[in-house]
């Protein structure tokens, strides 16, 4: 028998086979909730109470999030976190099943990356492995955290500063991509989140301008210095703004002006240095304007650096696994939608990706990247969206309520849950990673990049929401999810 074909892992197989009604059901609720990071009111609210149905005792509200949870079950050693998000994205709304630009409310928030699905693996690697603990007396604590508003890279970095990953041995993260595969090294870029407000003086922009003090000078002045700055930032730097108050009309000099910035390197200190240096051209620029400046870190973040042991072990489960059986209706919809995004025409990949070595390190950033640097970290990728489609597109959307997306959810999940159980299973295997991971960190001391009396900031995209969602009721999923132990 293999270790594949152990009791526990044809467990965890035939409870992701007789659940998949159940995955679909909260993929497609999540869905159609649609709803931004940090007011993912709905979603929390599902999966906490799935997870209450099945014996979880669960938290809400920690570090202050309102839409953030952690459920915990069992006893005793390993203690093994599962960590996922669920936030859409703004104006993405799309049909899904449509290889045309479709939006479901016109102008509303959607899910156009795929953190809906990322929502049901996580719920359903967590049953799974709960009544396998059960049904097998596996011993080990099984914590469930759901982490709110991904895209702006806020919750995890507060749940870690926290103390709430303090007892755990080693953590899962599963996230949608168009593979099955999982990594290890440094795999995405440190990232602060920040907001700069500037305060003046009003006036009349025509008749007495002299006595104004123009806070938008200072944002417009703010924005020239970082673009000179630029020539002199490592290649591995990044830095983008959005102006979020610009004033009101044109003849008020604004007193008020404000822009968000995100400052992003491939380490945690350059992300830093960055920010610092950007302070300072924040001040220069109220310097010349007359003005004073505020800032105000929404979240920070490290570089997300995955654990090569954890992987070795989920990409042994992977090669198992193998990738979804396409139909050939599931690959016509995905060529239709990729020449409609004007990429390769390849369809859905038919093998799983190999592990190779360390990953190169891209210059997006995520937010469970303070838990790889917490604790030994890996990330399983899942097949449940279109190969070269763009995330944050309306193309990102259209395969996420279809039968490609529950089959890539479905193998997330095997993969999650069926390397867990290799965990809980044996203790020198849990020893070898937290070895691994002394090794990847030496050298480089953990400590949070978040102010310290910095709380969690609630009010991000309420306006949006309380705009949206009644409109977009209608479409909910009717039916409620239904897990078979």
């Amino acid at each position: 028998m293999s270790d594949f074909d152990s009791p526990e892992k044809n467990y965890v197989r035939d409870f992701v086979a007789r659940n998949r009604e159940a995955l679909a059901c909260v993929s497609d609720s999540v869905f159609y909730f649609g709803e931004l990071g940090m007011q993912e009111h709905r979603t929390c609210e599902l999966l906490c109470s799935v997870l209450e149905e099945h014996g979880f005792q669960v938290e809400r509200n920690i570090s202050g999030f309102p839409t953030g949870f952690m459920a915990t079950y069992g006893a005793g050693a390993p203690v093994i976190a599962l960590h996922a998000e669920y936030d859409s994205n703004p104006t993405n709304s799309q049909r899904s099943g449509v290889t045309e630009k479709d939006e479901i409310v016109p102008g509303a928030p959607g899910h156009c990356e795929g953190h809906n699905v990322n929502a049901a693996v996580l719920v359903t690697s967590a049953l799974a492995l709960r009544h396998a603990m059960e049904k097998f007396k596996l011993r080990g604590t099984l914590k469930i955290f759901g982490a709110p508003a991904e895209e702006q890279l806020i919750s995890r970095p507060y749940f870690v500063r926290d103390g709430y990953f303090d007892d755990v041995d080693l953590a899962f993260h599963g996230h949608i991509l168009d593979e099955l595969k999982t990594d290890y090294g440094l795999i995405q870029n440190a990232s602060i989140s920040v907001d700069f407000t500037f305060h003046g003086e009003s006036a009349h922009a025509a008749m007495w301008p002299w006595r104004g003090r123009d806070a938008l000078d200072a944002v417009v002045l703010m924005d020239m210095g970082v673009a000179q700055y630029r020539e002199h930032m490592r290649t591995t730097m990044t830095a983008h703004r959005v102006i979020t108050n610009g004033g009101q009309q044109p003849n008020v000099i604004p007193a008020l002006a404000s822009v968000w910035w995100y400052f992003r390197d491939s380490t945690a200190d350059g992300a830093r240095g960055l920010f610092e240096q950007a302070k300072k051209i924040a001040q220069g620029a109220a310097l010349m304007t007359n003005t004073e400046v505020q800032f105000n870190v929404r979240s920070a973040v490290w570089p997300v650096l995955g654990n090569q042991t954890i992987a070795e072990v989920v990409q042994r489960n992977i090669a198992v696994i193998g990738m979804p059986r396409w139909t050939e209706h599931e690959q016509a919809f995905a060529t239709n939608l990729q020449r409609q995004a004007k990429v390769a025409e390849d369809g859905l990949r038919p093998a799983v990706t190999p592990l190779l070595g360390p990953s190169k390190q891209i210059p997006a950033s995520n937010d469970a990247g303070d838990v790889s640097w917490k604790v030994p970290m890996t990330r399983v990728w899942f097949p449940a969206n279109v190969p070269h489609i763009p995330f944050h597109h309306w193309t990102g959307g259209a395969a996420l309520a279809t039968s490609i997306a529950h089959k890539g959810g479905e193998a997330g999940t095997l993969a999650i849950a069926t390397s867990a159980i290799d965990f809980l299973k044996d203790p020198e295997l849990v020893d070898s990673a937290k070895r691994s991971f002394r090794e990847a960190t030496a050298g480089t001391p953990y400590r949070s990049l978040l102010p310290a009396e910095q709380e969690a900031p609630v009010h991000v995209n309420e306006a949006a929401m309380e705009k949206f969602r009644p409109l977009m009721e209608p479409f909910y999923v009717k039916q409620r999810p239904h897990f078979i132990a």
